[in-house]
C-alpha cells in the first residue's frame, strides 16, 4: 500500500490530456475493480446494520463499532503513507477533524439512523443526491456558477428525489427517517468536498485513517457522557432466514464496510482518477437494493425505484455538467 502514497499525478490517476500511456489500461483495469468493490462494500452497511437495529442495538452503538473497528484496521496503512512527516498532521489538523465529524461520524450515524425508519434502498438513494448539494455549495460559497447540463441534472435528481419519498402517490414515509437521511445527504456531500481538495499534500490513507480515528472518538466521547445512547444486544440476528452470532455483522461492518471500503476506494482513486471513480461509485445504489433483497428479502416498489433511477440520471448529467462550470473572474492583486 506504501506505493500508493505518492503525491503525483501518475498516482493520483489524473493524466495530461494527451491520455494514458500504454501501459495504463492494465491499470485502469484493475482500478475499476477496486471501484467495485469500494462501493459493493459500502453498500452492504445498510443491510448489515437493520437487523441489528431491530434487535435492539441504538444507531450510536452500531456506527462507533464499525468506525472503531475500520479505524484499528486503516490506522497502520496511513501512518505508513506519513512516512515521518508528522507536520502534514499538524497543519491539517482542522481537516482531519471535519472529515471526521462530518463525512465519517455524521454520515454513518445518521445514515443508520435513517434506515432505522426507511427501507435501506430509498435511504440511500436520498443520501446519492449529495452530488447535487455539493454543486449548489460550490455556486454558494466559491461563486462556481453551473451551466445548463448541471442545472438540468440538479432538476432531473429532485425530480427523483420526490417519487423516492413517493410523495406523488401520497404514501406515509416516516419524517423522522427522510430527516435522518438528508442529513447523510449532508454528510456525503462534506465527504466528496474534503476528500477532493488534495492541495495540502496529505495522503489519502493519513486522512482516512485520521477521519476514522476522530470519527470513533467523538462517538466514543458522546457514549460516555451520555449524548447518544450506546446499547447493544448479544441476541443472535437473522439475514435471508439464517441466524447468526452478534459479532459475526459487526466484525464485517468494522473490516468490510469501513477498512476495505476506504482503502478500495483510494485505490480506485489513484488508478481512475477522482471523475471517473465518482460515477463508478454510483453504483452503490444499485449494490445496496442488490444486498437489501438478498438479506433483508426487501425491494423498494416501482415508483421510487423509477425515481432512484432518476436520481443517478440527474447525477450522471451533473457530473457531465462540471466542465461548463463557470468560475469566478480571478483576482489580480
Amino acid at each position: 500500500m506504501a506505493a500508493m502514497t505518492h503525491d503525483t499525478p501518475a498516482a493520483r490517476g489524473d493524466f495530461a490530456p494527451g491520455g494514458p500511456g500504454r501501459g495504463d489500461s492494465g491499470r485502469r483495469s484493475g482500478g475499476l475493480g477496486l471501484a467495485l468493490v469500494s462501493a459493493a462494500s459500502f453498500a452492504l452497511s445498510g443491510a448489515l446494520a437493520r437487523p441489528l437495529l431491530g434487535a435492539g442495538w441504538s444507531p450510536g452503538a452500531v456506527v462507533g463499532l464499525r468506525i472503531a473497528i475500520g479505524a484499528l484496521v486503516v490506522l497502520p496503512f496511513g501512518l505508513a503513507a506519513l512516512r515521518g512527516r508528522w507536520g502534514l498532521l499538524r497543519r491539517n489538523a482542522g481537516r482531519i477533524v471535519g472529515y471526521g465529524l462530518l463525512a465519517v461520524a455524521g454520515a454513518q450515524f445518521c445514515y443508520f439512523s435513517a434506515v432505522q425508519h426507511l427501507q435501506v434502498g430509498p435511504a440511500l438513494m436520498i443520501e446519492y443526491a449529495a452530488p447535487v448539494a455539493v454543486v449548489g455549495w460550490l455556486w454558494a460559497r466559491h461563486g462556481q456558477r453551473p451551466g445548463r447540463l448541471t442545472v438540468a441534472g440538479a432538476a432531473v435528481a429532485a425530480l427523483g428525489l420526490l417519487l423516492v419519498l413517493d410523495l406523488f402517490s401520497g404514501a406515509d414515509l416516516d419524517p423522522l427517517g427522510i430527516a435522518w437521511a438528508l442529513a447523510a445527504m449532508v454528510g456525503a456531500a462534506a465527504y466528496f468536498l474534503i476528500s477532493a481538495d488534495d492541495a495540502d499534500g496529505l495522503p489519502p490513507l493519513a486522512l482516512a485513517a485520521g477521519g476514522l480515528v476522530v470519527g470513533g472518538l467523538a462517538l466514543g466521547l458522546l457514549g460516555l457522557v451520555g449524548a447518544l445512547p450506546m446499547v447493544a444486544s448479544l441476541d443472535p440476528v437473522s439475514y435471508a432466514g439464517a441466524t447468526v452470532s452478534w459479532w459475526v455483522p459487526v466484525l464485517l461492518l468494522g473490516v468490510l464496510t469501513a477498512a476495505l471500503s476506504y482503502v478500495t476506494g483510494i485505490g480506485a482513486a489513484r488508478a481512475l482518477g477522482s471523475r471517473v471513480a465518482s460515477f463508478v461509485a454510483l453504483s452503490e445504489v444499485v449494490f445496496a437494493v442488490l444486498w437489501a433483497w438478498l438479506l433483508l428479502a426487501e425491494l423498494p416498489g416501482p415508483v421510487q425505484l423509477l425515481g432512484g433511477l432518476l436520481i443517478l440520471g440527474g447525477v450522471v448529467l451533473v457530473k457531465a455538467g462540471e466542465r461548463a462550470v463557470v468560475a469566478p473572474e480571478p483576482v489580480t492583486v
